[in-house]
């Protein structure tokens, strides 16, 4: 059988649409309220850490999944719909073009594998320095890491999940615009 592309007449990508608005919605919402929070805190107290508010925060209701991971799923989500319903787009860019958004695609790719790696690495040894240092089991949801500035450290949970997001997409992407594409001709299959 050979697969087929979604076309705007069918109900599939009228599914990954609907869906793909939700998860905007959803991104945004976050997005705006980890701005809005992260202001507060920079007012009260002139120093904020980058995500936590957004790892603290469950919904919908307590012990269930928190802020960072509905925007890292719906980024996820959000980007396999995208690249369902934005197929069209991609096709008839020249081979310059590709080339360099191949190029910028690996890129990306790398580096986020990189802070992912490294953001997980030093999860670990916060994790294992207070659990040897303190003789306790810290709360992970408060690791942070004072980089690149001590003013603005990052939740090391909220990091992991973002860049993890990222080399996701990235990775995703690249592979799509290696694969062999349709023609112009082909579009009216």
């Amino acid at each position: 059988m050979k697969r087929r592309h979604l076309h705007e007449s069918d109900r599939q990508y009228k599914i990954f649409l609907y869906i793909f608005y939700l998860c905007m919605i959803i991104m945004g919402s976050i997005t705006f309220y980890g701005i809005y929070a992260m202001s507060e805190e920079w007012n009260e107290n002139g120093i904020y850490v980058m995500g936590e508010v957004l790892v603290q925060t469950q919904v919908p209701f307590e012990n269930f999944a928190n802020l960072s991971t509905w925007l890292f799923f719906s980024t996820i989500i959000g980007w396999y719909c995208c690249s369902r319903i934005g197929w069209k787009k991609t096709v008839g860019l020249n081979s310059y073009r590709m080339a360099l958004t191949q190029l910028m695609l690996l890129g990306f790719a790398i580096i986020c594998l990189y802070e992912v790696l490294w953001s997980f690495t030093v999860l670990n040894a916060e994790i294992t320095s207070q659990m040897i240092l303190q003789n306790t089991i810290p709360d992970i949801d408060l690791l942070m890491v004072e980089y690149p500035d001590p003013l603005r450290p990052w939740n090391l949970i909220f990091a992991t999940k973002i860049w993890l997001a990222g080399f996701v997409i990235s990775a995703h992407a690249f592979y799509l615009s290696t694969r062999q594409r349709k023609t112009l001709e082909d579009l009216d299959e």
